[in-house]
Protein backbone atom coordinates (compact mmCIF):
# COMPACT_ATOMS: atom_id res chain seq x y z
CA UNK A 1 0.00 0.00 0.00
CA UNK A 2 1.53 2.96 -1.39
CA UNK A 3 1.40 6.37 1.06
CA UNK A 4 0.82 9.87 0.06
CA UNK A 5 1.35 13.51 1.35
CA UNK A 6 -1.02 15.64 -0.17
CA UNK A 7 0.22 19.27 0.36
CA UNK A 8 -2.92 21.70 -0.12
CA UNK A 9 -5.45 18.99 0.46
CA UNK A 10 -8.61 21.24 0.80
CA UNK A 11 -8.20 23.11 -2.48
CA UNK A 12 -9.76 21.25 -5.64
CA UNK A 13 -6.83 19.00 -6.61
CA UNK A 14 -6.79 18.24 -3.29
CA UNK A 15 -9.99 17.08 -2.75
CA UNK A 16 -10.21 15.10 -5.69
CA UNK A 17 -6.68 13.82 -4.60
CA UNK A 18 -8.28 12.17 -1.35
CA UNK A 19 -11.27 10.91 -3.61
CA UNK A 20 -8.81 9.00 -5.97
CA UNK A 21 -6.96 7.52 -2.94
CA UNK A 22 -9.42 6.41 -1.25
CA UNK A 23 -10.85 4.63 -4.29
CA UNK A 24 -7.25 3.06 -4.46
CA UNK A 25 -7.09 1.89 -1.28
CA UNK A 26 -3.88 4.29 -0.93
CA UNK A 27 -2.68 5.17 3.30
CA UNK A 28 -2.71 9.44 3.82
CA UNK A 29 0.32 10.44 5.22
CA UNK A 30 -0.10 13.91 5.53
CA UNK A 31 -2.13 16.65 4.47
CA UNK A 32 -1.32 20.63 4.53
CA UNK A 33 -3.77 23.22 3.87
CA UNK A 34 -4.14 26.83 3.49
CA UNK A 35 -6.69 28.74 5.49
CA UNK A 36 -9.29 26.34 5.36
CA UNK A 37 -9.04 25.02 9.03
CA UNK A 38 -12.50 23.65 9.48
CA UNK A 39 -12.43 21.04 6.15
CA UNK A 40 -8.25 19.92 7.22
CA UNK A 41 -9.65 19.09 10.37
CA UNK A 42 -12.28 17.44 8.67
CA UNK A 43 -10.13 15.34 6.26
CA UNK A 44 -7.55 14.50 9.33
CA UNK A 45 -9.90 13.05 11.18
CA UNK A 46 -11.63 11.19 8.18
CA UNK A 47 -8.31 9.34 6.98
CA UNK A 48 -6.78 9.36 10.44
CA UNK A 49 -3.75 11.69 9.62
CA UNK A 50 -0.59 11.85 11.82
CA UNK A 51 1.04 14.91 10.61
CA UNK A 52 -0.40 17.82 9.49
CA UNK A 53 -0.06 21.84 9.11
CA UNK A 54 -2.01 25.15 8.13
CA UNK A 55 -0.93 27.65 6.70
CA UNK A 56 -2.18 31.68 6.24
CA UNK A 57 -1.04 35.26 5.87
CA UNK A 58 0.59 35.21 9.21
CA UNK A 59 2.71 32.19 9.26
CA UNK A 60 3.02 28.19 8.82
CA UNK A 61 4.96 28.13 5.59
CA UNK A 62 7.89 26.52 7.50
CA UNK A 63 5.47 23.78 8.65
CA UNK A 64 4.04 22.80 5.59
CA UNK A 65 7.83 22.83 3.84
CA UNK A 66 9.05 20.88 6.70
CA UNK A 67 6.14 18.08 6.10
CA UNK A 68 6.67 18.14 2.53
CA UNK A 69 10.25 17.12 2.93
CA UNK A 70 9.56 14.88 6.35
CA UNK A 71 6.48 13.12 5.86
CA UNK A 72 7.49 9.60 4.83
CA UNK A 73 5.12 9.21 2.15
CA UNK A 74 5.62 7.44 -0.77
CA UNK A 75 4.36 10.41 -3.20
CA UNK A 76 4.04 14.03 -2.69
CA UNK A 77 1.31 15.65 -4.19
CA UNK A 78 2.06 19.09 -4.75
CA UNK A 79 -1.25 21.01 -5.12
CA UNK A 80 -0.74 24.44 -3.56
CA UNK A 81 -1.70 27.77 -5.27
CA UNK A 82 0.81 30.02 -6.72
CA UNK A 83 4.29 30.50 -6.23
CA UNK A 84 3.82 29.68 -2.52
CA UNK A 85 4.67 25.85 -3.69
CA UNK A 86 8.25 26.38 -5.07
CA UNK A 87 10.22 25.68 -1.61
CA UNK A 88 7.44 22.96 -0.52
CA UNK A 89 8.15 21.36 -3.81
CA UNK A 90 11.38 21.47 -3.52
CA UNK A 91 11.97 20.26 -0.30
CA UNK A 92 9.62 17.17 -1.69
CA UNK A 93 11.68 16.39 -4.58
CA UNK A 94 14.92 16.43 -1.94
CA UNK A 95 13.18 13.19 -0.65
CA UNK A 96 14.22 11.38 -4.03
CA UNK A 97 10.79 9.75 -4.34
CA UNK A 98 7.89 10.66 -6.79
CA UNK A 99 6.34 14.46 -6.70
CA UNK A 100 3.24 14.46 -8.54
CA UNK A 101 3.22 17.84 -9.29
CA UNK A 102 0.24 19.80 -9.83
CA UNK A 103 1.47 23.30 -8.99
CA UNK A 104 2.49 24.99 -12.29
CA UNK A 105 4.50 27.77 -10.73
CA UNK A 106 6.92 26.33 -9.31
CA UNK A 107 8.17 25.59 -12.72
CA UNK A 108 7.17 29.07 -14.03
CA UNK A 109 9.39 30.44 -11.48
CA UNK A 110 12.21 28.30 -11.43
CA UNK A 111 11.88 25.63 -14.12
CA UNK A 112 15.68 25.10 -14.13
CA UNK A 113 16.54 24.84 -10.67
CA UNK A 114 13.01 22.69 -9.92
CA UNK A 115 14.28 19.98 -12.99
CA UNK A 116 18.32 19.99 -11.91
CA UNK A 117 16.99 19.21 -7.48
CA UNK A 118 15.05 16.48 -9.42
CA UNK A 119 17.78 15.55 -11.03
CA UNK A 120 20.10 15.63 -8.19
CA UNK A 121 18.17 13.76 -5.63
CA UNK A 122 16.86 11.06 -8.04
CA UNK A 123 13.07 12.09 -7.86
CA UNK A 124 10.87 11.49 -10.28
CA UNK A 125 8.42 14.35 -11.13
CA UNK A 126 5.39 12.81 -12.60
CA UNK A 127 2.46 16.01 -13.95
CA UNK A 128 -0.66 16.19 -13.04
CA UNK A 129 -1.95 18.75 -15.22
CA UNK A 130 -4.34 17.21 -17.40
CA UNK A 131 -2.17 18.60 -20.35
CA UNK A 132 1.03 17.49 -19.00
CA UNK A 133 -0.39 14.06 -18.12
CA UNK A 134 -1.39 14.23 -21.57
CA UNK A 135 2.20 15.14 -22.99
CA UNK A 136 3.57 12.20 -20.52
CA UNK A 137 1.41 9.41 -21.65
CA UNK A 138 1.64 10.01 -24.98
CA UNK A 139 5.45 10.12 -24.81
CA UNK A 140 5.35 7.81 -22.14
CA UNK A 141 3.09 4.33 -24.54
CA UNK A 142 5.38 5.62 -27.61
CA UNK A 143 8.09 4.60 -25.87
CA UNK A 144 6.49 0.92 -24.09
CA UNK A 145 6.94 1.50 -20.61
CA UNK A 146 7.72 5.81 -20.17
CA UNK A 147 10.54 7.39 -18.93
CA UNK A 148 10.63 5.90 -14.95
CA UNK A 149 9.04 2.87 -15.57
CA UNK A 150 11.55 0.22 -15.64
CA UNK A 151 14.78 1.80 -14.59
CA UNK A 152 17.00 -0.87 -15.75
CA UNK A 153 15.49 -1.17 -19.52
CA UNK A 154 13.85 1.85 -20.45
CA UNK A 155 16.28 4.38 -22.00
CA UNK A 156 15.74 8.02 -23.31
CA UNK A 157 18.05 8.82 -26.29
CA UNK A 158 21.41 7.22 -25.09
CA UNK A 159 20.92 7.25 -21.24
CA UNK A 160 19.06 5.07 -18.93
CA UNK A 161 15.99 6.35 -17.52
CA UNK A 162 17.24 6.54 -13.94
CA UNK A 163 19.21 9.20 -15.00
CA UNK A 164 16.59 11.11 -17.02
CA UNK A 165 14.15 12.89 -14.16
CA UNK A 166 12.61 15.52 -16.63
CA UNK A 167 15.70 16.26 -18.56
CA UNK A 168 14.40 15.28 -21.64
CA UNK A 169 15.90 16.62 -24.86
CA UNK A 170 14.14 16.43 -27.86
CA UNK A 171 16.69 14.93 -29.77
CA UNK A 172 16.87 12.51 -27.43
CA UNK A 173 12.67 11.94 -27.68
CA UNK A 174 12.04 12.98 -31.38
CA UNK A 175 9.38 15.53 -30.58
CA UNK A 176 8.94 18.09 -33.19
CA UNK A 177 6.07 20.21 -31.54
CA UNK A 178 3.82 20.09 -28.75
CA UNK A 179 0.01 20.90 -29.13
CA UNK A 180 -1.66 22.22 -25.94
CA UNK A 181 -5.19 22.17 -26.26
CA UNK A 182 -7.36 24.72 -24.38
CA UNK A 183 -11.31 24.68 -23.86
CA UNK A 184 -11.33 28.62 -24.99
CA UNK A 185 -12.58 29.32 -21.28
CA UNK A 186 -15.85 31.20 -20.95
CA UNK A 187 -15.13 33.79 -23.22
CA UNK A 188 -14.01 32.03 -26.22
CA UNK A 189 -14.90 34.06 -29.16
CA UNK A 190 -15.67 37.54 -27.28
CA UNK A 191 -13.81 40.11 -28.82
CA UNK A 192 -11.58 42.70 -26.39
CA UNK A 193 -13.96 45.19 -26.61
CA UNK A 194 -16.91 43.07 -25.24
CA UNK A 195 -14.37 41.55 -22.12
CA UNK A 196 -14.19 44.77 -20.75
CA UNK A 197 -17.11 44.53 -18.83
CA UNK A 198 -16.77 41.12 -17.63
CA UNK A 199 -17.18 40.51 -13.67
CA UNK A 200 -15.32 37.84 -11.57
CA UNK A 201 -18.89 36.19 -10.76
CA UNK A 202 -18.84 35.75 -14.84
CA UNK A 203 -15.01 34.50 -15.36
CA UNK A 204 -15.64 31.96 -12.58
CA UNK A 205 -17.84 29.94 -14.90
CA UNK A 206 -15.71 28.07 -16.82
CA UNK A 207 -17.58 25.37 -19.52
CA UNK A 208 -16.19 21.90 -18.57
CA UNK A 209 -13.43 22.15 -15.81
CA UNK A 210 -14.09 22.40 -12.29
CA UNK A 211 -11.35 24.32 -10.38
CA UNK A 212 -10.56 26.92 -7.56
CA UNK A 213 -10.43 30.26 -8.40
CA UNK A 214 -7.08 31.54 -9.61
CA UNK A 215 -6.91 28.83 -12.02
CA UNK A 216 -9.99 29.61 -13.10
CA UNK A 217 -9.61 33.22 -13.99
CA UNK A 218 -6.38 32.05 -16.01
CA UNK A 219 -8.30 30.23 -17.95
CA UNK A 220 -11.04 32.62 -18.54
CA UNK A 221 -7.45 35.11 -19.35
CA UNK A 222 -5.82 32.31 -21.23
CA UNK A 223 -3.31 32.81 -18.87
CA UNK A 224 -2.88 29.58 -17.39
CA UNK A 225 -2.40 28.09 -21.37
CA UNK A 226 0.30 30.84 -21.41
CA UNK A 227 1.94 29.25 -17.74
CA UNK A 228 1.37 25.44 -18.65
CA UNK A 229 3.78 26.54 -22.50
CA UNK A 230 6.17 27.41 -19.76
CA UNK A 231 5.72 24.87 -17.43
CA UNK A 232 6.42 22.18 -21.08
CA UNK A 233 9.58 23.73 -21.70
CA UNK A 234 10.89 22.69 -18.22
CA UNK A 235 9.10 19.19 -18.31
CA UNK A 236 9.73 17.81 -21.90
CA UNK A 237 12.74 20.12 -22.90
CA UNK A 238 11.36 22.07 -25.07
CA UNK A 239 11.42 25.84 -26.94
CA UNK A 240 8.76 28.14 -26.95
CA UNK A 241 8.56 27.92 -30.65
CA UNK A 242 7.96 24.06 -30.55
CA UNK A 243 4.89 24.67 -28.83
CA UNK A 244 1.39 25.33 -30.02
CA UNK A 245 -1.66 26.51 -28.60
CA UNK A 246 -5.18 24.98 -30.15
CA UNK A 247 -8.15 25.95 -28.48
CA UNK A 248 -10.35 22.56 -28.16
CA UNK A 249 -13.71 23.89 -27.29
CA UNK A 250 -14.83 20.22 -26.15
CA UNK A 251 -12.17 19.29 -24.12
CA UNK A 252 -11.40 15.49 -24.58
CA UNK A 253 -8.53 15.89 -26.33
CA UNK A 254 -6.18 17.18 -23.47
CA UNK A 255 -3.35 17.73 -25.76
CA UNK A 256 -1.37 16.17 -28.46
CA UNK A 257 2.56 15.18 -29.27
CA UNK A 258 4.16 15.29 -33.07
CA UNK A 259 6.66 13.57 -33.63
CA UNK A 260 9.92 14.06 -36.07
CA UNK A 261 8.13 10.95 -38.44
CA UNK A 262 5.16 13.22 -38.43
CA UNK A 263 2.81 10.90 -36.57
CA UNK A 264 0.80 12.86 -34.09
CA UNK A 265 -0.12 10.74 -31.27
CA UNK A 266 -3.27 12.35 -28.82
CA UNK A 267 -4.35 11.52 -25.43
CA UNK A 268 -8.03 11.56 -24.35
CA UNK A 269 -10.79 11.99 -21.93
CA UNK A 270 -13.66 12.97 -20.24
CA UNK A 271 -12.66 16.60 -18.57
CA UNK A 272 -12.00 14.90 -15.40
CA UNK A 273 -9.12 15.55 -13.36
CA UNK A 274 -9.42 12.30 -11.35
CA UNK A 275 -7.67 10.85 -14.08
CA UNK A 276 -4.75 12.42 -14.57
CA UNK A 277 -4.13 12.61 -10.70
CA UNK A 278 -4.55 8.38 -10.84
CA UNK A 279 -2.22 8.31 -13.38
CA UNK A 280 0.32 10.16 -11.20
CA UNK A 281 0.17 7.88 -8.51
CA UNK A 282 -0.16 4.72 -10.27
CA UNK A 283 2.30 5.37 -12.72
CA UNK A 284 3.30 3.06 -14.78
CA UNK A 285 0.05 0.91 -14.06
CA UNK A 286 -3.52 1.76 -14.96
CA UNK A 287 -5.74 0.72 -12.47
CA UNK A 288 -9.74 0.84 -12.74
CA UNK A 289 -10.42 4.83 -12.28
CA UNK A 290 -13.45 6.93 -11.69
CA UNK A 291 -13.84 8.70 -14.99
CA UNK A 292 -16.73 7.23 -17.20
CA UNK A 293 -15.57 5.69 -20.24
CA UNK A 294 -15.20 7.86 -23.61
CA UNK A 295 -17.97 7.48 -26.42
CA UNK A 296 -17.31 9.09 -29.37
CA UNK A 297 -20.03 8.42 -30.92
CA UNK A 298 -22.31 10.39 -28.25
CA UNK A 299 -19.82 13.06 -28.65
CA UNK A 300 -20.16 13.59 -32.29
CA UNK A 301 -17.24 15.86 -33.44
CA UNK A 302 -13.75 17.76 -32.02
CA UNK A 303 -13.23 20.94 -33.14
CA UNK A 304 -10.23 23.12 -33.14
CA UNK A 305 -10.18 26.78 -33.45
CA UNK A 306 -6.66 29.01 -33.55
CA UNK A 307 -6.04 30.87 -30.03
CA UNK A 308 -6.44 35.40 -30.64
CA UNK A 309 -3.62 37.10 -29.22
CA UNK A 310 -5.50 40.36 -29.57
CA UNK A 311 -8.42 39.40 -27.40
CA UNK A 312 -6.21 37.30 -25.34
CA UNK A 313 -2.96 39.13 -24.90
CA UNK A 314 -2.10 36.79 -21.83
CA UNK A 315 -1.12 34.19 -23.94
CA UNK A 316 0.98 36.79 -25.92
CA UNK A 317 2.78 38.18 -22.92
CA UNK A 318 3.93 34.36 -21.58
CA UNK A 319 5.39 33.24 -24.74
CA UNK A 320 7.27 36.29 -24.74
CA UNK A 321 8.63 35.86 -21.49
CA UNK A 322 9.00 31.98 -22.01
CA UNK A 323 11.58 33.48 -24.72
CA UNK A 324 13.47 36.04 -22.35
CA UNK A 325 13.78 33.55 -19.73
CA UNK A 326 14.07 32.38 -16.16
CA UNK A 327 13.69 36.39 -14.61
CA UNK A 328 10.85 37.18 -17.22
CA UNK A 329 8.52 34.36 -16.47
CA UNK A 330 8.82 35.31 -12.48
CA UNK A 331 7.71 38.62 -13.43
CA UNK A 332 4.93 37.63 -15.47
CA UNK A 333 3.65 34.85 -12.79
CA UNK A 334 3.81 37.54 -9.83
CA UNK A 335 2.22 40.25 -11.97
CA UNK A 336 -0.45 37.90 -12.47
CA UNK A 337 -1.21 36.62 -9.73
CA UNK A 338 -1.42 39.98 -7.61
CA UNK A 339 -3.35 41.34 -10.98
CA UNK A 340 -5.59 38.41 -10.96
CA UNK A 341 -6.26 39.12 -7.06
CA UNK A 342 -6.82 42.48 -7.64
CA UNK A 343 -9.98 41.66 -10.18
CA UNK A 344 -11.46 39.10 -7.25
CA UNK A 345 -12.15 41.90 -5.18
CA UNK A 346 -13.31 44.59 -8.01
CA UNK A 347 -10.62 46.91 -7.85
CA UNK A 348 -9.94 46.36 -10.88
CA UNK A 349 -11.26 45.20 -14.67
CA UNK A 350 -10.92 42.05 -16.80
CA UNK A 351 -9.05 44.06 -19.38
CA UNK A 352 -6.77 45.59 -16.78
CA UNK A 353 -5.15 41.74 -15.29
CA UNK A 354 -3.49 42.07 -18.96
CA UNK A 355 -2.53 45.55 -18.98
CA UNK A 356 -0.85 45.09 -15.70
CA UNK A 357 1.05 41.77 -16.33
CA UNK A 358 2.74 43.45 -19.45
CA UNK A 359 3.72 47.03 -17.62
CA UNK A 360 5.59 44.32 -15.00
CA UNK A 361 8.43 43.36 -17.72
Amino acid sequence: MKTLTILGSTGSIGRQTLEVAEHLGMKIAALTAYGNAELLKEQVRKYDVKAFALGSEQGGAAAITDIAGNSGADIVVTAIAGEAGLEPTLAALKTGKRVALANKEPLVCAGELVMQTAREYGAEIIPVDSEHSAIFQCLAERRGGGFNGDRKEVRCGDRPSSECNGDRRSSDCQIKKIILTASGGPFRGMTREELREVTPKQALRHPNWNMGQKITIDSATMMNKGLELIEAMHLFGVNPEQIEVAIHPESIIHSMVEFADGSTIAQMSHPDMRMPIQYALTYPERLSGLTKPLDLTAIGKLTFEKPSFENFPCLRLAYEAAKRGTAACAALNRANEKAVALFLRGEIGFNEISEIIERAF
